[in-house]
């Protein structure tokens, strides 16, 4: 079946083009059901899985913001204190992501998926990024807020996920060698970018 992988930066488009490219390709959307398996797993509630996720970016932006570290440009954001349990939770989706890798398949949204399935064959890994500004215009139509709200939602998004990348996996999210396809869906329509993707996993035998 194999899997498609997609990172998207705040303001492109994620949330509606990766369950479009599941829906063309007929596979699973994998999304919140993913931190709802690790909380199962780990025998916490929901909400914290939530917060620990790459994906809940506000939530995990919350918790460094808590423990007063901001994110630096070269890694370590969360203090040595908590690594054990923020490690259990990067652990514990790494497992469900090489579950869903191997079957049934599908196409997951955020949680570092093409850095932890970097070496599958059968996987296209996809980023979805575009000017800040292009962002957070497409974002305010999206979301019908104030700029400031929307441009304090973005920037924080934005880091928190950087963060995330940078605390675990020791790279840069934007890094365009991590992915076989980078498109800007704030310069194209919506439904192009999906045809762009269905028609790159086609071509690696997926779906």
């Amino acid at each position: 079946m194999g899997v498609v992988t997609v990172s998207a930066s705040f303001g492109a488009g994620g949330a509606d083009i990766a369950p479009a490219v599941a829906e063309r390709l007929g596979l699973p959307f994998h999304d919140r059901a993913i931190p709802a398996l690790v909380a199962g797993r780990l025998g916490v509630p929901v909400a914290e899985a939530e917060a620990n996720d790459e994906t809940i970016a506000r939530g995990l932006w919350r918790l460094i913001t808590l423990l007063g570290s901001m994110p630096d440009p070269v890694g370590g954001v969360l203090p040595v204190s908590t690594l054990p349990d923020e490690r259990a939770y990067r652990e514990q989706t790494e497992r469900v992501l090489g579950e869903i890798a191997t079957s049934p398949g599908g196409v997951v949204l955020g949680r570092a998926a093409a850095l932890v399935l970097a070496d599958r064959p059968d996987a296209l890994h996809v980023r979805l990024d575009g000017p800040r500004e292009r962002r957070l215009a497409a974002a305010r139509v999206q979301l019908d807020l104030p700029a400031d709200e929307v441009r304090r939602e973005l920037d924080a998004a934005d880091a928190a996920r950087e963060a995330y990348v940078r605390h675990f996996y020791r790279c840069d999210p934007a890094d365009a060698g991590h992915y076989h396809l980078v498109v800007d869906p704030t310069a194209l329509p919506h439904d192009v970018v999906v045809d762009l993707v269905v028609t790159a996993a086609r071509a690696r035998g997926i779906g």
